[in-house]
């Protein structure tokens, strides 16, 4: 790396020789505590020096035995007074959040309450593609979950937790944390998104400037400002449906975030409103008592993957959701529920990435965002309207309320008056979505001879120039990369053989235990934005970004380095590929080589008898951390039940390595 600051002389590092002033003693706080004999004789002395700490940090001392609520946020950065930032936070997603952090602050202590504020920021998938940072993004969750528990149980007397978050990681990592403390109420304030910029793309399409670049399809000068103006404010998640905006709405479908929260425009005054009445019906929940086990349910986590289904959401929350549930001791969702709720909820949102108008997602908010989606799913009969939400009510009492409120209106005809952008276009029913080729299955879960273990699909983003009848089909020889970096520079043209039109592109040991799971983004968005990129499909252990398009298969198991078939494929090799959208079934198999057709006998005996392919190794800078994070995830379950800490198998299977044999 080149540095561009200074080298400071040595004689700026130490300073001078007078400090200054430099006081022995102060006065301390005036007035008093609010004790009293009991507190003194029975409480323990963590709880009244708790108080001292109260008041040492400034609070008024008649005000500091108040019920204490807990607002914890993965703010990054540091922002001045006028808004310019003094350090950089990682990403806008977080950059912003403290202003969410402040109004849900206010609103606690002038409704008489004392909030405290704490946070653990995250890192952005983004800023990480291509990078060895990467290799930290999905263990980050699990980290960040065991470090959030450990803040709120650091306050022992909070009387509930306010998690405020929004990108990939922060915020499923921020559900994690409250799902595993389900005996308080808890509330989720979505952190919102971005707004697209005026003549420059979205923050999914810059990602792609280097490929098109290489290709010739954008000059430097106009990759230098679509890139420097893809963010039209400096808070949000980005303007599409990825990992970040799903992960917003199951939020609010799982009811852990107050109606019409998820997706606000970061910034605006509606945005700091939802930041002050999530705040108010925290304080409700404690108040009726509603702790968050009365609001996370089986049937709650079922609302949310319809919910998932119906938005076409990210494949990332097939990892994150199990998690949750996890978390909160729920039942983890199995591939067969995900196949059973695909199957009944068709995808009844226009949103980028999947087409076809690509609406960002401000315009989901404005045409009414997850209610307006739940009333759909009302009326056809599929959600549980009896759970919990975090308005302390019923869900079929929250979409009355949607229905008539003239919140509702006043969105839906904005909408039209700014953007000129018809409600019912963007968010639709299931007749006008199959008229618009919506209709189908978000995710679909491939198996076959190269995943035995199975895979996942997201079929509805699919170009639907290359699906016929429903059915995405593709046969096509294999071009096997171990690492993301050769199969982007294939991609891209500097180096041969180049990835070509029809090839089956294959990343191979970028599983867990290659590189942490690692999200390949790279390959899909350059793949979408070139001519040719639709003609080729990918197949990997890896994951995908929300934001991928195409015929990206990922999540295929068994993993390379575990000894997956996938690790097993060659150059050359013929996959055949189908994907029914309509039937939600898919396979991916092995079924030929350079010398002729195999069947399916012969093509499983060459899988199992080949040696793995030479270049698989977990990377050589693994961390530790992560080579850690890989075999507590595997010993408790895997990538299907969402790469989570399960103490009971972990033991069990700690116990069993170190229990002599016999």
């Amino acid at each position: 790396m080149t540095l561009t600051s200074r080298a400071p002389a040595l004689s700026e590092v130490l300073g001078g020789a007078d400090p200054g002033e430099i006081r022995s003693r102060a006065a301390g706080p005036a007035g008093s505590l609010p004790l009293d004999a009991e507190m003194l004789r029975t409480s323990p002395s963590g709880d009244l020096f708790g108080l001292t700490q109260n008041a040492g940090m400034g609070w008024d001392p008649r005000e500091a035995t108040r019920t204490p609520y807990l607002i914890l946020s993965t703010q990054g950065g540091l922002r001045g007074d006028d808004g310019k930032p003094i350090a950089l936070g990682y990403h806008t997603g977080h950059w912003e959040v403290g202003l969410l952090v402040r109004a849900a602050a206010e609103a606690i202590r002038q409704a008489s309450g004392l909030p405290f504020a704490a946070s653990c920021t995250d890192p952005c998938d983004g800023r990480t593609q291509g990078t060895p940072g990467m290799m930290d993004s999905l263990p980050y969750r699990n980290d960040a979950a065991i470090v959030m528990r450990r803040q709120i149980r650091s306050l022992p007397r909070r009387a509930g937790v306010l998690g405020i978050a929004t990108c990939d990681k922060g915020l499923p990592a921020t559900m994690l944390a409250l799902a595993g403390c389900s005996d308080l109420p808890g509330v989720i304030v979505p952190g919102g998104v971005t707004l697209p910029a005026e003549g420059s793309e979205d923050a999914g399409a810059v990602q792609t400037l280097g490929a098109r670049f290489a290709h010739g399809l954008v000059s430097l000068e106009d990759a230098a400002a679509l890139a420097c103006r893809a963010c039209g404010t400096p808070g949000g998640g980005c303007q599409f449906l990825g990992t970040a905006a799903t992960a917003q709405v199951v939020a609010e479908a799982l009811g852990m975030a107050l109606p019409h929260s998820a997706l606000a425009p970061s910034g605006e005054p509606v945005w700091l409103d939802m930041a002050r009445r999530s705040a108010l019906a925290l304080m409700r929940l404690a108040a009726l008592p509603l702790p968050l086990a009365r609001v996370l349910t089986n049937e709650a986590v079922e609302n949310a993957m319809l919910a998932h289904a119906a938005f076409g959401g990210s494949t990332n929350l097939v990892l994150h959701l199990p998690a949750i549930a996890h978390a909160a001791g729920l039942k983890v969702p199995s591939v067969s529920d995900w196949q059973r709720v695909n199957r009944a909820a068709p995808r009844l949102v226009d949103a980028l990435p999947n087409g076809p108008k690509n609406h960002p997602t401000v315009r989901v908010f404005l045409a009414g965002g997850v209610p307006e989606v739940l009333l759909h799913l009302r009326r056809m009969g599929l959600i549980n309207l009896s759970v919990r939400t975090a308005t302390g009510e019923t869900l079929d009492h929250d979409l009355d309320w949607w229905e008539s409120s003239e919140r509702r209106r006043r969105v839906r005809e904005r909408l039209r008056e700014i953007d000129g952008v018809d409600a019912d276009d963007v968010i639709m029913d299931a007749d006008a979505a199959r008229h618009r080729g919506l209709a189908g299955a978000t995710a679909v879960f491939p198996v076959g001879n190269l995943a035995p273990g199975g895979s996942v699909v997201k079929a509805t983003a699919i170009d639907p120039s290359v699906v016929e009848n429903g059915v995405y089909r593709h046969r096509g020889p294999a071009r096997v990369f171990t690492s993301e970096a050769a199969a982007i520079a294939a991609i891209k043209g500097l180096s041969e053989p180049k990835v070509a039109p029809g090839d089956v592109l294959v990343l191979a040991g970028l599983g867990p235990l290659g590189t942490g799971m690692e999200e390949t983004y790279q390959v899909t968005s350059a793949l979408k934005f070139l001519p040719w990129g639709k003609s080729v499909a990918v197949l990997t252990d890896a994951r995908f970004s929300g934001v991928s398009t195409g015929a990206c298969i990922g999540h295929v198991s068994p993993e390379a380095l575990a000894g997956g078939p996938i690790g097993r494929l060659r150059d050359g090799d013929t996959v055949e590929i189908e994907i029914d959208r309509t039937g939600h079934t898919g396979r991916v198999d092995f079924v030929a080589t350079a010398d002729g057709s195999l069947s399916a006998r012969q093509a499983k005996a060459l899988l199992e008898s080949r040696p793995p392919h030479s270049g698989l190794a977990p990377r050589a800078d693994l961390p530790a951390d992560t080579r850690l994070w890989a075999a507590l995830q595997e010993a408790s379950g895997g990538i299907w039940r969402g790469c989570v800490y399960d103490p009971e198998r972990i033991v069990a299977a700690l116990e069993g390595a170190s229990r002599p044999s016999r």
